[in-house]
């Protein structure tokens, strides 16, 4: 019965190693912010989009506002000058369609990071996680075990640099004008915006910076010296750890979480959007769906159809920026014989 383990779903808490993920993911963050602060936001506009009366495309709730039987409207969200509150957004596919893991393996396979062979048990690894559905531990760790040995030895400024690129090659175009008018939202009206995601913090970094918000957390791969290990530290920036480091940003940053706002299309984040006073269910999977109707949570849908959009291999399965990439890379190899 132990052969069949991974089929058996299994729930996730907070452990140590998610802890440590995200606090070194916070830490990294508050360091990367400083040093490239974005300029300052112009003041609001009148009727913002993603205001509390503002309509999104597609939404699947009416925007809030007046209800029959009221007569006054809800207060302007996101609140101007409110210094105690911030945004956080998950990345693949709430900000971004598809995963910014599979669309940077793609610009490093370009460049010729991967090898056939390990393309083949990259491909393997994402095939397992498709069928399994869940997260069985030693796989995991074989598969990011696999996915960092490839950058291991390589400078950060050289992926930083590299990802530059890919980003204008691969991500550009690929970001949902609705999400970055509610992450405007909260910049007119003074706030911090936040990117949180299982891809690189280094990846994370860079669309953050070229959005114009604030910074990113995301998964933290040790360096010494500038120079990658081979190692994370903790663990992806998945799930629990995901709370963990928006837990971890808002004690540094004194933020309220009860007036903060999370914007997410996955069930996965279900525990960071619990952390926050105003959840936000984003083109959403149909377990968040669910969830979010229960709770009585916003919904926004910028997709055309309510179909998602599914792009690269998920979030989820957190074997690092390169194993991400491993379906593109065999599906380029193959155009090109």
């Amino acid at each position: 019965m132990a052969a069949l383990g991974w089929l058996t779903p299994r729930r996730r808490s907070a452990t140590a190693r998610s802890v440590l993920a995200g606090e070194a993911s916070a830490e990294a963050a508050r360091k990367s912010a400083r040093s490239d602060a974005p300029p300052p936001a112009e003041p609001a506009a009148p009727e913002a989009p993603g205001t509390a009366t503002g309509t999104g495309t597609h939404s699947t709730t009416d925007a809030p506002g007046t209800t029959a039987g009221e007569t006054a409207p809800e207060p302007a969200f996101p609140v101007p000058g409110d210094d105690l509150a911030a945004a956080f957004f998950d990345l693949d596919n709430t900000v971004m369609q598809g995963a910014a893991i599979f669309h940077f393996g793609r610009g490093l396979y370009k460049r010729e990071f991967f090898r056939r062979r390990e393309l083949a048990r990259f491909a393997w690894q994402q095939a397992w996680f498709r069928l399994a559905g869940v997260e069985d531990p030693e796989h995991m760790q074989d598969a990011r075990d696999s996915a960092l040995s490839i950058v291991k030895g390589h400078k950060v400024s050289e992926l930083m640099s590299i990802g530059e690129e890919i980003y204008d090659e691969y991500m550009a175009e690929r970001i949902w004008p609705g999400t970055r008018a509610l992450a405007q939202a909260h910049l007119d009206a003074g706030q911090k915006v936040w990117l949180v995601t299982a891809a690189p913090v280094e990846t994370a970094t860079i669309i953050a910076r070229r959005l114009g918000l604030t910074g990113a957390l995301g998964t933290v791969a040790e360096s010494v010296d500038g120079v990658y290990t081979g190692r994370l530290v903790g663990e992806p920036l998945h799930g629990p750890a995901k709370a963990e480091a928006v837990r971890a940003l808002a004690a540094a940053e004194d933020l309220d979480l009860a007036r903060c706002a999370a914007y997410s299309d996955s069930h996965n984040d279900i525990p960071m959007l619990s952390l926050v006073g105003h959840p936000y269910a984003i083109n959403p999977d149909t377990k968040l769906r669910k969830h979010a109707r229960a709770h009585d949570w916003r919904l926004r849908d910028y997709r055309t159809g309510r179909k998602a959009v599914k792009v690269g291999v998920p979030a989820a399965a957190g074997v690092g920026a390169i194993a991400g990439g491993a379906a593109a890379a065999i599906a380029l190899h193959r155009r090109r014989k």
